[in-house]
């Protein structure tokens, strides 16, 4: 397990910061012509390329862009690991508006520069950009994943991510009160994102009653009118009282002192890094919070990725998806078996299925045609 995850952290240059998160290469980009300047971070690649979206985000300072990206290049190595996948873990920041006149420019000079780095990095969508975005990226380089089903991709993550979500909190569910059933349970969304929204279908879909925020009002409107669910303020949706609190949109939301407020039996969203410090963790068992660890109730996103190199096939991407309930369940019995945190026991897991592949990458494959 790395040192950084789930820290605070403001160190005193950039060795530092790769050296407490662990991470193999950062990449400081700047084009010219077009001001594009972008961040990449390749936190592990003793399993494979690199793997991690493209987030174009108005970061208040280039440090926190740094940051940002250390701390999601790390999660997706975890999240990679867990979904099974031979692949390490990156990320991508853009730093700037998403919303700016330049943004196709940067877009292309990013693709560019993911191009000079021989495929150890593969990208794909995050907050700030979506499925046509990554179409305009690959007219420079071919390691995207994600594209729009008319350039021959799986389309939007959205989904797969929700379903991977969904399963992860059916395990807790079965794990807390013995049943997947959905009937009388009720779930606090934050955030009405991508995969927040589809979240939230599948809920209602299910029976669930559903609570949601978002801090766009239209969003919150739009789900209200289309599924029915209540609106909540953004600012006290985490204190509300329900069964689920599911954080799907930025990650720290949930500090030492958030814990003390929350009114839920189980914690699973898709959100990274939702918690502030790994300590926190301890803390929501301590209080009797069942906690679905973010690298994996997340990682259907990422299985839909690994699954469009293989031709996308729908059946085998949602037996693929459902493997995660299995896998949760396996977690929590394991965490309360040894009296630990469900954070440690998934950490441990995703590290021991690291060692054991990396023993197996030992293994000299000779070329076919000698």
């Amino acid at each position: 397990m790395g040192q950084g995850r789930g820290e605070d952290w403001a160190g005193p240059g950039v060795f530092a910061a790769m050296e407490r998160y662990g991470h193999e290469q950062v990449i400081f980009n700047y084009d010219r012509a077009t001001g594009m300047k972008a961040i990449i971070a390749i936190h592990d690649t003793s399993l494979g390329p690199a793997i991690g979206g493209c987030r174009i985000w108005p970061y208040p300072s280039e440090w926190a862009a740094l940051e940002d990206a250390l701390r999601l290049s790390e999660t997706m190595t975890y999240k990679a690991a867990a979904a099974g996948v031979d692949w390490g873990g990156g990320k991508v920041v853009v730093l700037g508006d998403p919303g700016s006149e330049r943004r196709e420019a940067w877009l292309r000079a990013l693709g560019r520069f993911v191009q000079t780095l021989g495929g150890r990095l593969v990208i794909g969508q995050d907050l700030g950009t979506n499925a046509e975005d990554l179409a305009v990226v690959q007219r420079e380089t071919p390691h995207v994943r994600g594209l729009p089903r008319a350039f021959r991709g799986s389309g939007d993550t959205g989904p797969a991510a929700a379903a991977g979500v969904l399963a992860a909190m059916e395990a807790a569910l079965t794990h807390r009160f013995g049943t997947r059933e959905w009937k009388g349970r009720c779930v606090a969304v934050q955030g009405l994102g991508k995969v927040g929204s589809a979240l939230t279908r599948l809920l209602v879909e299910r029976g669930a009653r559903v609570v949601a925020a978002d801090i766009d009002p239209q969003a919150v409107g739009r789900a209200a009118a289309e599924w029915g669910i209540e609106p909540a303020d953004p600012w006290t949706i985490l204190e509300t009282p329900c069964d689920i609190l599911a954080p799907c949109a930025l990650g720290g939301v949930i500090g030492e002192e958030t814990v003390e407020r929350l009114r839920c039996a189980i914690v699973a969203g898709s959100a990274n890094n939702p918690l502030k410090e790994a300590g926190v963790a301890d803390r929501l068992a301590s209080r009797g919070i069942l906690y679905a660890p973010d690298f994996i109730a997340g990682a259907g996103g990422l299985i839909q990725l690994a699954e469009e190199g293989h031709g996308a096939d729908p059946e085998r991407l949602w037996v693929r998806v459902e493997a995660l309930y299995h896998l949760m369940l396996e977690i929590f019995r394991t965490a309360e078996r040894e009296g630990r945190s469900t954070l440690a026991v998934a950490l441990d897991w995703v590290e021991e299925r690291r060692r054991v592949l990396n023993q197996i990458h030992r293994i000299y494959v000779g070329s076919s045609s000698s």
